[in-house]
């Protein structure tokens, strides 16, 4: 059964995963930092660049032990202070959502990304390493939004 980020139909096998972390910051202050793609090679470890290409396109380039990936990211759902969907619409296939939860003075970021891999090629790969490596990063990287975030009150995107 589909869950809400994977689809039915798709020849692909998407692996989807999500983290969380919560900053002590407001969310005012943690939603103006996410909402700035361009910051984001700041605390994701595998993100080399995010061109901003107009308000809703972007072209990223991911590059990890030697292997680089590029895609263009359109940005579909923008709710303020609450959640940031995308979807590739070229390149590396993969989509997600970024969801804010305000805790009055704390701000809980929860993460997901689920990314496209043919069939049974993704579930050997998520079987063995491929699924707990990515997991891994995700979690580490919000661990890095946080201290960056604490580290640059002033910095509102």
């Amino acid at each position: 059964m589909p869950d809400s980020l994977t689809e039915e139909r798709d020849p692909h096998q998407w692996l989807e995963h999500t983290c969380q972390v919560e900053v002590p910051a407001g969310i005012e202050h943690v939603w103006g930092l996410w909402s700035n793609l361009s910051l984001m090679p700041n605390w994701m470890k595998w993100i080399r660049s995010v061109e901003l290409l107009d308000d809703k396109l972007s072209r990223w380039t991911l590059d990890t032990r030697g292997w680089t990936f590029t895609w263009t990211s359109l940005t579909h759902t923008v709710v303020p202070h609450q959640m940031i969907g995308w979807r590739s619409i070229d390149g590396l296939p993969n989509k997600g959502a970024l969801r804010f939860y305000d805790r009055k003075g704390s701000t809980i970021v929860k993460l997901s990304i689920a990314y496209a891999i043919p069939g049974f090629l993704g579930r050997l790969m998520d079987n063995l390493f491929l699924g707990q490596i990515v997991e891994s990063t995700i979690q580490a990287d919000l661990e890095r939004f946080r201290a960056y975030a604490l580290s640059h009150p002033g910095v509102n995107g």
